[in-house]
């Protein structure tokens, strides 16, 4: 069954955020791919951070990396006592994968575009958004272009000089050969998701992503009418007149 709104689904972000994003990012590569081939190839990359499960708290970003050295016997004298350890348990940190897309130049290999679909790590202020901002500003000193994808209402907004339109779900297009300006597209609940364009190199013409699309093809693959719990409130916590218009929909 299609979804009950006509845009973005409020009980997404609460609920089965990290499965939706797993399933919205591939079926934006199949969106694109028919409309940059053969020029182009469109591929589902993706970064490690570690989570603090505890605390709910970003830790640190890493590439996957793994070296272990055989050091040989351990040193000591077989006359040497030993303590009995007690055994207790480390707080481990959990490694999670945030895909995103690239798009690359088919003959060179050369990075033409990337797009994110943030997560609620990229809009935490105390710790997760800062080192994305990172991530991003050394893609920003390059001819690359970002996309940035918001279908969150939570966390902290990305920044820009001035202050963002009215919205609240908003996406980003920096163009390489226009930045710092930066073209952004703002929409509200009620609205349908935009068509956005996606620059490529010079002298091509820019491709557009029907977001729309891409919802509904998640929101039907991942079974959404079903695996939504609508009996419960949206979370982050909505206005009244959103409250009011979400059960009208549900009715």
């Amino acid at each position: 069954m299609p979804s009950p709104f006509p845009g973005m689904d409020p009980f997404i972000e609460g609920q089965l955020w990290d499965d939706f994003h797993a399933g919205f990012v591939p079926v934006l590569r199949e969106l694109l791919i028919p409309q940059v081939r053969p020029g182009y190839t469109v591929n589902v990359e993706r970064y490690v951070f570690l989570v603090d499960e505890d605390e709910e708290r970003i830790e640190h970003h890493y590439a996957p990396d793994t070296s272990v050295v055989d050091g040989g016997g351990l040193p000591g004298s077989s006359a040497t006592s030993m303590l009995a350890p007690h055994i207790l348990t480390l707080p481990m940190p959990a490694n999670v994968a945030q895909k995103y897309l690239v798009i690359r130049s088919r003959e060179r290999g050369d990075v033409v575009a990337l797009i994110e679909v943030l997560s609620p790590w990229n809009k935490r202020a105390a710790d997760g958004q800062p080192e994305y901002l990172q991530k991003r500003a050394n893609y920003l000193r390059t001819e690359t272009h970002i996309i940035e994808i918001d279908l969150l209402r939570g966390g902290t907004r990305l920044p820009t000089i001035e202050p963002l339109p009215p919205g609240d779900y908003y996406a980003f297009v920096a163009r390489a050969g226009r930045r710092p300006q930066v073209d952004v597209f703002a929409w509200r609940l009620q609205d349908p998701l935009p068509a956005i364009p996606i620059p490529l190199r010079e002298g091509d013409d820019d491709v557009l992503l029907d977001l729309q699309e891409a919802l509904n093809r998640t929101y039907d693959r991942g079974g959404y009418d079903y695996a939504l719990k609508y009996s419960l409130p949206p979370t982050p916590p909505l206005s009244t007149n959103d409250r009011e218009w979400i059960a009208a929909r549900l009715q």
